[in-house]
């Protein structure tokens, strides 16, 4: 496919950045905005609970450069879940999705997560209250099916009931969750990828918008993906190599910023961040991969880790030091 029409096609498509627990800080979404203006940013996934009784104004901050952003809802309750959806609009988030995804535990004890694929009616009246107190959009983020419901046609009557009540946009995991006997890690590996089922959802529902997740980490597996449905969320590849975010800019045919550039326009984050009382070394594991796979990728991580304080002036020297051998390596070739 030619970028031109790339390019045409971005207009009405996505891609995005999945929402990962511990991950996806308001630190890493400034981060990763860096690399690419267009991707829409999640947070990590939130709970109900932690909004309504817990530290709402640090929970919710986030940069305005972060927009557009999703705020990530996990919960089943209709009340509690439309409070939350009424405090991300008046916060500024640009849509709230729906948790239907995650399998750990924890998650299944409080009835949220992936285990509400089994209740798709619970989910529909979920997106149906919620769409009636909001005017952002309200999405469904899912997987293919959990345990024995595995079968294409469960997931297609679970999209089917939330659409009717008002979601249109579905971002699919596409892996079944096995809610017994493996771990959240497990689960994002050893259940095989059936991408040809989320084509075939966006094929016999094409009025919805369709967006798949799961095992993405190039721009080539990106345009791909896109040439079948309207969006591609990328996850874990996107934390531990970022600057994929940056490639990525050739789908609006646009040139990517340098790492150059790109801490040039991070450091003035870290130090606003140190005025805010704000330890750099919490900050400083989002960065990691900034460098990932060229010279001076490792001393710059090191450079990073495992210190009790970080300050402005350390990073920057770290990394004024790698892009140095960037540059000596690039020379000696």
């Amino acid at each position: 496919m030619s970028q031109p029409a790339l390019q045409n096609i971005m207009t009405h498509k996505r891609l995005s950045i999945a929402p990962m627990i511990d991950w996806t800080t308001t630190d890493y979404r400034f981060f990763a905005r860096l690399f690419n203006p267009h991707t829409y940013l999640y947070t990590e996934m939130i709970s109900t609970g932690a909004i309504l009784h817990g530290n709402t104004d640090r929970l919710l901050r986030f940069d305005s450069s972060e927009h557009p952003l999703v705020l990530q809802l996990g919960g089943a309750d209709i009340s509690e879940m439309t409070q939350c959806a009424i405090e991300a609009q008046k916060r500024g988030f640009d849509e709230v999705n729906i948790n239907v995804g995650c399998p750990s535990d924890r998650v299944q004890h409080n009835k949220i997560g992936a285990c509400l694929m089994a209740e798709p009616d619970t989910v529909a009246s979920l997106v149906r209250h919620m769409q009636a107190e909001i005017d952002i959009p309200v999405t469904v983020k899912h997987r293919i099916g959990i345990d024995e419901y595995d079968s294409y046609q469960f997931m297609k009557d679970f999209v089917e009931a939330s659409a009717e009540a008002g979601c249109q946009r579905f971002i699919v995991h596409a892996r079944i969750a096995w809610l017994k006997g493996l771990s959240p890690k497990e689960n994002r590996e050893i259940p095989p990828l059936r991408y040809e089922d989320v084509y075939r959802l966006k094929q016999e529902m094409p009025e919805l918008q369709i967006e798949i997740n799961g095992g993405i980490d190039s721009v080539e597996q990106i345009k791909t993906h896109l040439q079948q449905v309207d969006g591609v969320m990328i996850g874990r590849a996107a934390y531990h190599n970022p600057y994929l975010l940056a490639e990525a800019m050739q789908l609006w045919g646009e040139h990517p910023p340098s790492r150059e550039q790109i801490l040039e326009q991070l450091y003035p984050y870290l130090e606003q961040q140190v005025t805010n009382g704000e330890p750099l070394t919490s900050i400083a594991r989002h960065l990691l991969g900034l460098f990932q796979g060229l010279p001076g990728a490792r001393k710059w991580r090191q450079a990073l880790s495992g210190k009790q304080q970080l300050t402005v002036a350390e990073i920057k020297a770290a990394g004024d030091a790698t892009l140095k051998l960037i540059e000596s390596s690039k020379q000696q070739d």
